[in-house]
């Protein structure tokens, strides 16, 4: 393969629009020597004279011309090729793909992307609300930078850190006997109607995992949204613990929140990307303003009063 330089594509195209060595040397901002050793270096590589030159003149020669047409257009697309990665490095230009748990979709990550695009205007953003599994299975086939979901079976081959912790609150009518507290310990919901997800979500995993010594009852109703969980528990078929992050689907609604007194049980968030691979300059600032604005939890509430009077 040939070895020619920007630095020699640059000389050659001064000279054929000059043909003066003198000027096209200053252009070049080359001695006269330097840069007669630039083309003579050139042909080299080339194979053959590409000017012909005497005392008063220079001029291209056949193969020349012929390359003419090719030193322009390789020595624009390498600068095209230095601007475009100059804007992806300054970050005016790129794409972040991120796949993300529905309450966090809805709830958190909109303001963010919506500060980020405001930033970076240039940079497009895509955002997939997907439960667990499908968000790792788009990380896993390429479709997205990196995945905000939570604790499941298949984390072992990517690369995890987390991001904030979800507690758990009890959500209920205001004229149920609980909803005057200002917290519910776990024993206290011995007895109470429970309206569940379905078993297939990260919620009704840790759901059980708080409620594992604690005799609840079972309404019957398992369900996949929260905004159905809202509707059953609005008209009295139960209450449901559900984390912090999903409570604005209740906001809506003449319900109460009420924090569950269990420190130690609550459902992390984590960041998931693929091991050993680097993000991009877009995705990584996309990364580092999430976990500033998302390492404390306790914007999610919005709306939904807890300790009512």
């Amino acid at each position: 393969m040939h070895n020619i330089s920007t630095k020699q594509l640059h000389a050659f195209i001064a000279l054929s629009e000059l043909k003066h060595f003198t000027r096209a040397a200053e252009r070049c901002h080359l001695s006269q020597s330097a840069f007669s050793s630039v083309i003579s270096k050139l042909e080299d590589s080339v194979g053959t004279r590409l000017f012909e030159r005497d005392t008063r003149n220079v001029k291209l020669t056949p193969e020349g011309e012929l390359f003419a047409e090719v030193a322009r257009s390789l020595y624009e697309e390498i600068h095209v090729a230095f601007d475009n990665m100059s804007d992806y490095v300054a970050r005016r230009r790129g794409r972040v793909a991120i796949a993300a748990l529905p309450s966090l979709a809805a709830n958190g990550l909109p303001a963010i992307i919506a500060e980020y695009r405001k930033r970076f205007p240039g940079i497009a953003v895509r955002l997939h609300d997907s439960l667990s599994d499908q968000c790792l299975t788009m990380l896993r086939e390429g479709t997205v930078d990196f995945a905000l979901t939570a604790p499941g079976p298949n984390l072992a081959e990517f690369e995890t850190r987390t991001l904030c912790s979800d507690p758990f609150y009890l959500v209920c009518r205001r004229d149920h006997h609980l909803a005057s507290r200002e917290r519910v310990g776990l024993a206290e919901l011995a007895g109470c109607e429970m309206v569940h997800l379905a078993k297939s979500t990260s919620v009704r995993q840790h759901v059980e995992l708080l409620l594992r010594d604690v005799p609840t009852l079972h309404s019957g109703l398992e369900v996949e949204h929260l905004a159905t969980v809202a509707g059953l528990v609005q008209h009295g078929l139960g209450v449901s613990l559900v984390p912090e992050l999903t409570l604005f689907q209740f906001r809506l609604l003449d319900l109460v929140a009420i924090p569950v007194d269990a420190p130690d049980i609550v459902r992390p968030i984590y960041i998931v990307k693929q091991k050993d691979r680097s993000l991009s300059i877009a995705a990584q600032g996309m990364l580092e303003m999430l976990e500033t604005s998302l390492r404390v939890v306790g914007t999610a509430r919005a709306g939904i009063p807890d300790n009512p009077m």
